[in-house]
């Protein structure tokens, strides 16, 4: 069984991490979510970044079904109900508001990442600490760019991979949470206006989202970097000093 509370605090303790962990599961069947211990169901109307903030930054579990949210943009990102009909795909919504014409809204809503309509009809978030998810569809935390850097750095130390990611624009949540879901791969974003101004994402976060198989591999990488003396948070060393003797404590040859 995998030690949710421990992964979750390793993460913590290695890239300072200021909010929760957090799980994100996709449910076909609603009365599988609301089975979840200790669920909470909103009262009101939200958006989708604000249902991740109650996770991220309150620690609640909580469960959402169509309904709940405001509008089919965030419905369409997770695959709820069936939020991508013509109306929306034309994204004339987003027109004079975030793009200037009909066709540029509607190229938006064409490069978004986003889960498949028609199969799901609940989702659940929760700190990953509790267990309550286990396992949920991806993992997700809030982190500075140098910590963000640095879990990439801990997950290419061994098996190295290049990674590869795109920036959507306005509904960043398709290249984090949506990207992710969909593909069941590692993705990062800077998270948009609507993260920040309703989801109360900080000015200095990005967002990492990522199958909870990953989350091991990238631990590991990153103790063994510490172990060569490179941590988070990156200690300065000067932009006037002598380069030499800092560069040899990892490149003796440099010294």
């Amino acid at each position: 069984m995998t030690d949710w509370t421990k992964l979750s605090a390793d993460l913590e303790r290695l890239l300072k991490l200021r909010s929760f962990v957090f799980g994100m599961k996709l449910y076909e069947d609603r009365a599988e979510m609301e089975a979840i211990p200790r669920i909470r169901r909103p009262k009101s109307v939200h958006t989708l970044d604000q249902v991740v903030g109650q996770a991220s930054r309150l620690g609640w579990t909580i469960g959402i079904t169509p309904e709940d949210l405001v509008g089919a943009q965030c419905r369409a990102v997770v695959g709820l109900g069936n939020a991508k009909d013509a109306a929306w795909q034309s994204g004339k919504h987003m027109v004079g508001v975030w793009y200037s014409s009909d066709e540029d809204a509607s190229a938006h809503q064409a490069a978004m990442e986003c889960v498949p309509d028609g199969r799901f009809e609940a989702l659940a978030l929760s700190p990953l600490a509790s267990g309550r998810l286990d396992p949920p569809d991806i993992a997700l935390f809030y982190a500075t760019p140098g910590a963000m850097i640095y879990f990439i750095n801990g997950l290419q130390w061994a098996g190295y991979k290049r990674f590869d990611w795109s920036v959507v624009g306005e509904s960043a949540c398709a290249d984090s949470w949506g990207r992710a879901l969909k593909t069941r791969t590692p993705s990062l974003s800077i998270p948009c206006f609507a993260e920040r101004r309703y989801g109360g994402v900080l000015d200095d976060e990005m967002l990492m989202a990522l199958p909870p198989d990953y989350l091991p591999k990238a631990i590991a990488g990153m103790e063994a970097l510490a172990k060569n003396g490179l941590r988070y948070p990156f200690p300065q060393y000067g932009i006037q000093q002598d380069v030499r003797a800092g560069m040899a404590v990892s490149y003796p040859g440099r010294g």
